[in-house]
This record gives structure tokens, C-alpha cells and sequence, in this order.
């Protein structure tokens, strides 16, 4: 008999059955897979929230909530189609997707691309047109991003070095810098934030994380003022939210008018909402831009009241807590960091998103993960639902890696 299967023996002895033989495999396999487990609580807060959005849209414009239902069932189909291989299987392509993702994005650039293959809107390249509907190739590439990060820090211990920990940074840069010149400021913010947590969960050197917030939180005043580097239409957004805080109403009628819209559809839902006919009535004597899209939380609060976006935030935590179980349960490194950057990504876009719609933050053209109208946007985002569940369904018995570990001296 062999040594290996001497241990094998030793460790689980077969007694015929084939209950014994089943338990025997898995442990000698330890890639068994976890039908169990909380990855499903994930797929709940997602179809409560998809289904919350369509009924939102619905509020203003029922053919628009029909096509999102679409999506949605799209949407699922996908989910569950990344859930079946594992995960692990997945990581050679992180490269190639990536690459793809790149040439993607840099394609929505060209400027002799015609306006029927790239359509701009509202000054912006986002958006490839597939005839049956258009794809937001950003979407596609925060997946692929988080992603290759994931792999590029299970692979290696280097960003515990600062030069290690700005290269993160530098390659985060590519993706972040296309999306930021489309323009899509919004979604270009939402990498650095992402990436930082993935850094803290890989074991980066706090003392780093800090020095680049810092950086972040001086280098933001330096951009508003230095000529060039925001849009017109970024600064006048800045300046519509300093004279909200101000109390002046002065750039209510121009620059600050999507925002004091938004507060007043927010403001008229009350605690439990006006129904489906008043708020429509609300929402379109206000004359609220972007209703079903960036400002869907504002005709959310508006029908459903501040009960109904209590409800939508704890949606929301629901799905994030889950997602961290995933990831802190997993003994894979890899798996772990892709839970956690997709966990980070969206929670961050429901942070902004929130934000802006109520007064908070400027408006910086983000849509609310799961809710708002988007094809590109609700699909993505079900993938990411449909990874998480690949994760949690496949639970190795003994940590694939020593990972995330480190001595302070190293």
C-alpha cells in the first residue's frame, strides 16, 4: 500500500457504506461543495432589491419597469451560470477578461466610432449599441478589476512594501482613468475605495491606507482649483453643494437643480409614502431629472416613505453581511478577496447614490446597485451576486494557502 493511501486510510477508514465512502471522498477531496450556506441570503437581499426597483420604475414609467424585469430575469439566468463552475477554475482568464475589459473601454473613446455603435449622451461615451440594447462597458470592467486584484494579491506579498502597495494603485489607474475620461466620474471613484479595502483584508500596512487617504483628502481641494482637472459641469456641481450647506438657494434654479428636486420628492414621502398616483404626480410637477436611473431613491422614499427606504438601506446591509460571512468563511484567498471587492463595490455605489439623492454628496451621475434602470448595471451586478454564491458554495476544508498572515518585521 502506498503512503498516501496509508494516510488516507488512517485518517478516514472505509466501512462499506456509501454514506462512509461519501464522507471518506470529502475528506480526502476537500473540494466538496456547500449547498448550506449564506451565499443564499445574498440572492435574497439582490431579488428583494430587483424587485423593489422595478416596482419603483414602475411609479413613473411602467414600460421602462417591463424592460427592467427583463433584465432582472437575464440577470438571474447569469447568476446562477457563474455559480456553477468553480470559482477557482475561473482565475486563469482574470488576465484575458481584464485585457478585454481595457480594450473595451478604450474603444467607447475613439472619436471616429459612429454615433450608432457608440452613442453619447449627455456628452458622455458609455454605452455600445447591440441593436436589442446597449452595454456599459465600465460595468463589465469593475468585475474584471475586481478580479485580477484578487489574483494579483493572492499571487504575492509585495504591496506589504509601499512600492508593492502603489503598484496596486497604478494598475487600478488604467481602468479608473478611462471611465474617469468618458466622462463617468462617479463610477471611476468607486475603485480607489474598493481597492483600499481589498488591500486592508489582503494585509497592506495600515500606516500606507492612511498616507494614501491623506493624500486623497489633500489632493481633492488642489483638483476643484487647479484648472483643467475637473469639468465645468463637476465644479458646478461642488458649487450647487457648498451653497446647499450654506443655506443658499441661489443655484436651486441652475446648477443645483436636479439636487433641490431630489429633496423635494424625498421630502414629500413622508414615513410611509403617498402610493403609486401621487408620487408620479410628485415626481413629474417637479420635473425630477433622471428619475428612474440616478434618482430612483428619491421616487422610492416618495411612494414608499421613509419606511420604504429604511427598508431598501437594511436590504442592503442584509446583503453586505452576507457577503463578508462568505468571504470570512472562506479558506480560499482568492475567493475571500473577490467576495470582499465586490461586497465593497457596492455598497460603496449605494453610499453614493444615497448621498447625492438626499443633499449629502454632489450629484455625480451614479446609479443605486439592483434599483435603478440599467441593463449593463442590473446584470453586472447579479454576476457579482452570482461569484459571491460560487464562493460560498465551495468550501475547502483546509486553508489553500497560508495567507493575509504577516509578522510586523516582514
Amino acid at each position: 500500500m502506498s503512503r498516501i493511501s496509508q494516510r488516507s486510510s488512517e485518517r478516514r477508514p472505509f466501512r462499506g457504506s456509501i454514506a462512509d465512502w461519501r464522507e471518506s471522498a470529502r475528506s480526502i477531496h476537500p473540494r466538496g461543495t456547500s449547498w448550506f450556506n449564506v451565499g443564499w441570503v445574498v440572492l435574497l437581499a439582490a431579488i428583494a432589491l430587483s424587485i423593489l426597483g422595478v416596482v419603483t420604475i414602475q411609479t413613473t414609467q411602467p414600460t421602462y419597469a417591463t424592460r427592467q424585469f427583463v433584465h432582472l430575469l437575464i440577470g438571474i439566468i447569469l447568476a446562477i451560470a457563474v455559480a456553477v463552475p468553480d470559482y477557482r477554475k475561473l482565475r486563469r482568464f482574470t488576465w484575458p477578461i481584464a485585457i478585454i475589459s481595457i480594450v473595451l473601454l478604450i474603444f467607447v473613446l475613439i472619436p471616429f466610432v459612429p454615433d450608432w455603435l457608440v452613442r453619447p449622451r449627455n456628452g458622455a461615451r458609455r454605452w455600445i449599441n447591440l441593436f436589442v440594447t446597449d452595454v456599459q462597458p465600465s460595468e463589465l470592467a469593475k468585475i474584471a478589476w475586481i478580479a485580477l486584484m484578487a489574483e494579483w494579491l493572492v499571487r504575492r506579498n509585495t504591496y506589504r512594501r509601499f512600492s508593492g502597495f502603489i503598484l496596486t494603485f497604478l494598475v487600478t489607474l488604467v481602468p479608473f482613468g478611462l471611465i474617469l475620461i468618458e466622462p463617468d466620474l462617479g463610477t471611476a471613484l468607486l475603485f480607489i475605495p474598493t481597492l483600499l479595502v481589498m488591500l486592508v483584508v489582503a494585509g497592506a500596512r495600515l500606516r500606507h491606507v492612511f498616507l494614501v487617504l491623506l493624500c486623497g483628502i489633500s489632493l481633492g481641494p488642489l483638483a476643484y482649483f487647479t484648472p483643467g482637472v475637473l469639468k465645468p459641469h463637476q465644479i458646478a456641481r461642488i458649487d450647487a453643494i457648498v451653497a446647499q450647506f450654506k443655506g443658499d438657494s441661489s443655484l436651486d434654479r441652475d446648477e443645483g437643480f436636479q439636487a433641490a428636486r431630489a429633496r423635494i420628492v424625498v421630502g414629500s414621502g413622508g414615513v410611509t409614502g403617498v402610493g403609486r398616483e401621487h408620487a408620479r404626480a410628485i415626481v413629474q410637477f417637479n420635473r425630477l431629472p433622471e428619475e428612474r436611473n440616478d434618482m430612483i431613491f428619491a421616487v422610492l422614499v416618495c411612494r414608499f416613505g421613509l419606511l420604504g427606504g429604511a427598508l431598501m438601506g437594511l436590504l442592503f446591509i442584509l446583503f453586505a453581511t452576507a457577503g463578508m460571512t462568505v468571504a470570512a468563511t472562506s479558506r480560499d484567498g482568492f475567493g475571500r478577496l473577490l467576495v470582499v471587492g465586490i461586497v465593497a463595490m457596492v455598497f460603496f455605489q449605494m453610499f453614493v447614490n444615497t448621498g447625492m439623492t438626499i443633499g449629502l454628496l454632489p450629484i455625480t451621475g451614479m446609479t443605486l446597485p439592483f434599483v435603478s434602470y440599467g441593463g449593463t448595471s442590473l446584470v453586472a451586478t447579479w454576476i457579482m451576486a452570482g461569484l459571491i454564491l460560487n464562493v460560498a458554495l465551495r468550501r475547502p476544508r483546509r486553508f489553500q494557502r497560508e495567507t493575509f498572515t504577516f509578522d510586523e518585521s516582514t
